[in-house]
């Protein structure tokens, strides 16, 4: 009887610290981890071309992940507005220049509400760049 209740709690245990890991795992910094895995981070930037921008992703009420064209990382961590950033919401853009700047203000809108959910001001881009190989090794 004291086994079977040993093995008992023993494997709620798992399961819960399982269910905790997996938790985590969708963590937006483990998000953001994931996404700057393997690269280093850079000194940041104020603004990036647009034409250099492959896509983006929304890291629920933190951060937006934008992927540049040469591997390039950048998060951006909004200091304003980024508790409005959900996952599935689409970002407009409006900018009067070739680039996106930290100055820049970031429309959200919800696809399936089909209308603008809030805004966010962007700050500076953290580039997130693969090491240089060396090719001698």
């Amino acid at each position: 009887m004291r086994t079977s209740l040993t093995l008992m709690l023993a494997s709620a245990l798992m399961m819960t610290s399982g269910l905790a890991s997996a938790a985590t795992d969708r963590s937006p910094d483990a998000q953001i981890a994931r996404a700057t895995a393997g690269r280093i981070a850079g000194t940041p930037v104020d603004c990036i071309f647009l034409r250099d921008i492959r896509s983006s992703k929304i890291i629920s009420r933190t951060a937006i992940i934008y992927e540049a064209n040469n591997g390039t990382v950048y998060v951006n961590r909004p200091p304003a507005g980024a508790s409005q950033l959900r996952d599935g919401d689409v970002l407009v853009t409006d900018t009067h220049s070739s680039r996106l700047c930290s100055i820049d203000t970031v429309r959200l809108y919800s696809t399936s509400a089909r209308m603008q959910t809030g805004a966010v001001g962007l700050g500076p881009f953290i580039p997130y760049t693969k090491p240089a190989r060396n090719p001698g090794h």
